[in-house]
């Protein structure tokens, strides 16, 4: 069992992909180092899928053979403080219907960089330290890889676009090549961590993607931090049609055995009648916790934090500073527990509930 840091401060490593990784970083930004909380990020680290095919991305992917830069660039600007210039040019979009329509500028400025340095991680780094980014961002790979899916249906489906478009249950996800490498500086961060989240993001294209990646899934597995599955709002069509909570976990846990989480955050609060009828018209519903959730727990030896986590906007949106309020409350529970046990004063005393201001 790894000993808590004595001083409060935390490693933490979120992995992920899409809107639901940005999100979660916006509200972990603001822990790091502020030293006046109980606990403090000291060291944030983002490791993201490259597996994107679609819209700008996959334009600059295919026309200038680069991996994708757009969920990098959405991890930076959460990363980056939102009122400066350069954070204002990376969210920007080109309109109009010529050869830049559709290409966001960030994608673009990191597509010039990785062009300049003859490399895609050194052109991150330093697009990083351009936006004075509150964490570091890893690539899960520098291979070039794509996701090859197989559906009910008996059909092989390759990159991410056609899998979402499918429409069709996934039976088993690869990467191609299997054989892809994760980065040295990633996996450092993993064993290092005193904390390694999972999700919220697309299961099948923005999760799953960076477990199958040779090693990350093994260095997580053998990580002594706290481990914990955020849970997604909505099912996604064409990848998650009629998946529940536990569904979306242990999808996680048969790609990825052997990692054993202490922790799964889930919303409790529902969404409005319209909200619904708009994403029930996508073909998207609420994921709530089913069944007993506290039997299911105790079977699994997961801890499930249930909360509400729906942001205030139209859209349904995790609530930023909500989820990382939370997220640091598990590694608040579970350090006052690792603690306890290391200095052998309660070994056998149940963990207390955790507060989350209700």
């Amino acid at each position: 069992m790894q000993e808590p840091n004595a001083n409060g401060s935390l490693k933490l490593v979120a992995i992920g992909g899409g809107t639901g990784l940005s999100s979660l970083l916006a509200g972990l930004k603001s822990f790091v180092g502020e030293r006046n909380e109980e606990l403090w990020i000291a060291s944030l680290s983002a490791i993201v899928t490259v597996s994107d095919d679609g819209g700008s991305s996959g334009r600059l992917r295919e026309e200038l053979q680069m991996l994708p830069p757009g969920d990098i660039r959405n991890c930076m600007i959460a990363l980056s403080e939102d009122s400066t210039l350069m954070a204002r040019l990376f969210r920007y979009r080109f309109g109009g219907s010529g050869d830049l329509a559709g290409h966001s500028f960030g994608n673009l400025y990191l597509a010039a960089l990785t062009e300049v340095t003859g490399d895609f991680v050194e052109a991150v780094r330093l697009s990083s330290e351009v936006l004075a980014i509150k964490g570091h961002i890893f690539p899960a790979t520098t291979s070039d890889v794509h996701l090859v899916a197989e559906l009910a249906d008996g059909r092989e489906v390759h990159g991410e676009t056609q899998i979402t478009a499918s429409r069709s249950r996934i039976v088993r996800l690869r990467l191609v090549p299997e054989e892809c490498q994760p980065l040295p500086e990633a996996l450092d961060a993993i064993r290092n961590a005193d904390v390694i989240t999972i999700g919220p993001g697309s299961l099948y294209t923005s999760i799953v993607p960076n477990l199958l990646v040779q090693g990350v899934a093994d260095a997580i597995g053998r990580a002594r931090a706290t481990k914990i599955f955020i849970g997604n709002l909505m099912t996604q069509p064409g990848e998650t049609d009629g998946y529940g909570f536990w569904e979306h976990l242990n999808a996680v846990r048969s790609y990825a055995p052997q990692i054993q989480f202490d922790y799964a955050i889930v919303n409790d609060r529902s969404i409005s009648k319209e909200q619904a009828g708009l994403y029930r018209a996508d073909g998207a519903y609420q994921i709530l916790m089913e069944g007993d959730g506290a039997a299911t727990s105790l079977d699994s030896g997961i801890e499930i934090v249930s909360a509400d986590l729906l942001d205030k906007s139209e859209m349904v949106r995790h609530d930023s500073k909500r989820l990382a309020q939370i997220v640091i409350a598990c590694a608040a529970s579970d350090r006052a527990r690792r603690l306890a046990a290391a200095s052998s004063l309660s070994q056998n005393r149940p963990l207390d509930a955790i507060n989350l201001g209700q």
